[in-house]
């Protein structure tokens, strides 16, 4: 019998719908590190999960490091459910960006699927693996399946999408995705980050990380001088207004359409997005793994369709 697993392959982080949650990073070693809390011994290398994020990549097949990352959420979906067993039989469910799902989603299929065991260790307890069924399906629609029901009597809304490295949009009429009208900006919320860290080491000769500036948004004590905090809100603030902006000009209009926002970007820039007179109304999805959620939910549907 096969396990469904469902993983949302974010550029800043890895969702599964179990709950895992983990930086897009990883580091690879050519020995066993000691003392390594997430480690991964797989095809003649040790892997260990990072601070520092891989690279953005538009296409994730380009290498192996994708597929790494998976079989880290793989392992710890499977230690949470306690369902390990001698060869573990996997339906993954994944998603692409709207705009990319109708021509990349069979590649990104075949870049997961396994017909033989993948065999590898997690934490020293070795595990096997046949990735014998992959599910793709388009990012941001899933994360509203939990609610299509109330959705059907809307004629038109969009979901927008805020990421680490992008921002996609998709029109949803009566609750059913467009998948005609789908956008994808390179407008996360890492390239706000990347600028403001350098424009605050050339103001101000300082050296701030990603976590400082996620801490002032949210309003977190910290150490950081009054004019820091300044510049971060009034950075956040522009990126939002930038982005509503950049929506405006593909004719996403947000005066005269309602939008659910996702996505741990809109989670960040939240009081910017509700009070932007760009913006009439506006729902929020709390939950960074929603994406995955709603993958897990189509999947199954899907599956008992088929049976």
């Amino acid at each position: 019998m096969s396990t469904l697993i469902a993983v949302d392959h974010g550029n800043y982080a890895v969702k599964t719908a179990g709950g895992h949650q983990f930086l897009s990073g990883l580091t690879e070693h050519l020995a066993k590190p000691p003392l390594a809390e997430d480690l991964i011994e797989y095809d003649g290398s040790y892997w260990t999960l990072s601070d520092s994020r891989i690279a953005y990549k538009r296409d994730k097949t380009r290498d192996e490091q994708f597929f790494i990352l998976t079989l880290f959420a793989i392992a710890k979906e499977l230690k949470t459910s306690a369902k390990i067993s001698k060869i573990n039989r996997i339906t993954l469910a994944v998603g692409l960006p709207p705009e990319h799902w109708g021509i990349g989603r069979e590649s990104f299929a075949e870049y997961f699927h396994r017909q033989d065991a993948v065999n590898f260790v997690y934490n020293d307890e070795p595990m096997s693996v046949i990735i014998e069924q992959v599910l793709v399906y388009p990012q941001a629609y899933a994360a509203v399946v939990p609610q299509s029901a109330r959705l059907v009597d809307i004629p038109r809304m969009f979901i927008i999408d805020i990421g680490g490295m992008t921002t996609d949009v998709l029109l949803l009429r009566n609750g059913k995705p467009d998948m005609q009208f789908c956008r994808s900006l390179e407008t996360g919320i890492i390239t706000m980050q990347n600028n403001l860290c350098g424009r605050i080491n050339a103001q101000y000769d300082m050296t701030i990380e990603t976590e400082h500036i996620e801490g002032v948004i949210r309003g977190t004590d910290n150490i950081l001088p009054y004019e820091v905090k300044n510049a971060i809100r009034t950075a956040a603030k522009q990126h939002a207004e930038s982005i509503v902006d950049k929506l405006r000009e593909l004719r996403v209009d947000l005066r005269s359409n309602p939008a659910i926002f996702i996505g741990g970007g809109s989670i960040l820039l939240r009081e910017y997005l509700e009070t932007s007179p760009l913006v009439a109304k506006a729902t929020f999805i709390p939950e960074t793994d929603a994406n995955a959620i709603g993958y897990q939910m189509l999947a199954a549907a899907q599956l008992k369709r088929s049976a």
